[in-house]
């Protein structure tokens, strides 16, 4: 007998203890090799005082056995409480998020029976670092965080794995457009690796047409690699396109460990029902089993599955008169599934999962970090103020600027609003009063910041944030305002 390997399982909350249960009597039935330890996340965490819904304990078991087969769970509104699956894909380090989007027509309709998509999103980073300020009584932010090790451990990623899964194309999605800097350097270093690839096919666009026709045209896709945001958002479109949100599993991948979980949520209005479909679930523990080297099992399983369709036995979601034989619950799905193991579906392709085939290792990459001379020209300087319009606060600004810096713009939720700005333009109190050196080969230094910010508390001015102006190698690190 093979010797077992250590898994954490969480039951998670709502649908999720049914749907946990169906999967795992199929993994048992299957003969996957498991040691299983459970953990308790979720609401009656965070209910119990805990803001993060994990325990110490429970994090213990996840560093100790590396592989993390996880329910939906509840985060309750209100009371500051993070988002689990973020905190685990951030404090786990799983910066890869895959998400298989099939169709399996004509059992689970779809208008595009030909789709086969994988999406690859980045999981660490992006406006998901969860950082966020209200800084005036109008204006909130929030950070977006683009880092290039982040980039090109993602972009590499999905290169590795469409060679290893013998797919053919991979495909960037971006705003680089708009996003100069942040999407410009996931743009730039997507380019650079695909030239080590020279095996697969790359290609780029613009996320909004992308995202128009991946739900047009979604055959046109194979592989796709995408920021964070971008990545939640398209797949959930390309899942739903390809039959049904309830049927899609995830894998979230890292450097040491790994977590596999449906993408759909906790659905408590239908919990303790035995109505809901364990399908996602169960394609997330196939991915598992491939994961920790277990492809003939993972092969068995996702075969049964694949007949228990064919055969016409569906759970309510994706039940349709005509092309449906049997409506069944949880754990009659999972029965029916067990009672097909070891057969191959006859009208669906089978699927053969060879060992090691996603077994990339993203300690042994040399990233590539930067090394251009840093420095600093200038300071963006920040102010909730209304008490006036653009020019009074501009002519305020002209008769304190310090020796070394000139006030360049006033900029408004990023239009120029001072100086020469068209009329009209609509102002919150939330204002970007740019200064940079007069001297571009000498800089400033961090004295001349606050000596500019010391004669703005002089005159009554509220500051409530900087960011420094930098070059890099002589190139400017910060963009204009619109209509600087």
């Amino acid at each position: 007998m093979s010797q077992k390997t250590p898994i954490t399982v969480a039951y998670g909350d709502g649908i999720g203890p049914e749907i946990m249960s169906a999967t795992l009597r199929v993994l048992e039935a299957a003969g996957a090799q498991l040691d299983i330890e459970t953990i308790e996340i979720g609401e009656k965490v965070y209910l119990s005082g805990n803001t993060a819904g994990i325990t110490d304990a429970s994090w213990e078991s996840l560093l100790r056995t590396k592989v993390f087969l996880k329910a939906p769970i509840t985060t309750p509104f209100g009371g500051g409480y993070k988002s689990l699956n973020v905190t685990a894909r951030k404090t786990l380090g799983l910066f890869a998020n895959v998400r298989p989007c099939v169709s399996y027509s004509p059992y689970v309709y779809t208008r595009f029976p030909q789709m086969d998509v994988v999406i690859i999103r980045e999981n660490e980073e992006d406006l998901y670092a969860g950082i966020e300020h209200r800084q005036t009584r109008q204006v909130y932010q929030c950070l977006k965080l683009i880092t290039e090790p982040g980039s090109e451990k993602i972009i590499r990623y999905a290169f590795e794995y469409a060679r290893n899964n013998r797919r053919k194309k991979v495909t960037c999605l971006i705003k680089d457009n708009i996003m100069k800097l942040t999407d410009g350097v996931f743009h730039r270093i997507f380019d650079r690796i695909a030239e080590e690839y020279p095996d697969i096919q790359a290609d780029s666009m613009i996320i909004d047409i992308g995202t128009a026709r991946l739900a047009d045209t979604p055959e046109m896709f194979d592989v796709i690699v995408t920021e964070n945001l971008y990545g939640d958002i398209i797949s959930d479109v390309a899942a739903q396109i390809s039959g049904s949100v309830g049927i899609g599993g995830s894998s979230n991948i890292g450097d040491k460990c790994a977590m596999f979980e449906a993408i759909h949520g906790s659905a408590p209005t239908i919990a303790g029902q035995d109505i809901a479909n364990p399908s996602g679930l169960l394609l997330s523990a196939v991915m598992m089993l491939v994961h920790i080297n277990q492809p003939k099992v993972a092969s068995m399983i996702q075969n049964a599955w694949l007949r228990t369709l064919e055969e016409g036995i569906h759970t309510a979601d994706i039940y349709k008169d005509g092309m449906s034989k049997q409506k069944v619950g949880t754990q009659a799905f999972a029965d029916a599934v067990i009672a097909r193991l070891g057969q191959l579906p006859e009208k669906m392709q089978p699927v053969q999962f060879a060992e090691n085939v996603n077994h990339i290792d993203p300690t042994k990459w040399q990233l590539m970090y930067s090394t251009e001379k840093k420095q600093l020209m200038g300071v963006d300087i920040f102010l909730d103020w209304n008490d006036g319009e653009a020019n009074k606060l501009g002519k305020m600004l002209e008769e304190v600027v310090v020796e070394g810096l000139k006030l360049v713009v006033i900029s408004n939720r990023g239009v120029k609003v001072y100086p020469n700005a068209l009329p009209g333009i609509f102002c919150t109190d939330h204002w970007r009063c740019r200064f940079e050196a007069t001297d571009r080969t000498a800089g400033i230094s961090h004295q001349t910041v606050l000596n500019q910010l010391a004669r703005m508390q002089e005159i009554g001015l509220d500051f409530i944030k900087t960011e420094h102006l930098y070059y890099f190698d002589n190139e400017r690190g910060y963009s204009l305002a619109q209509g600087q």
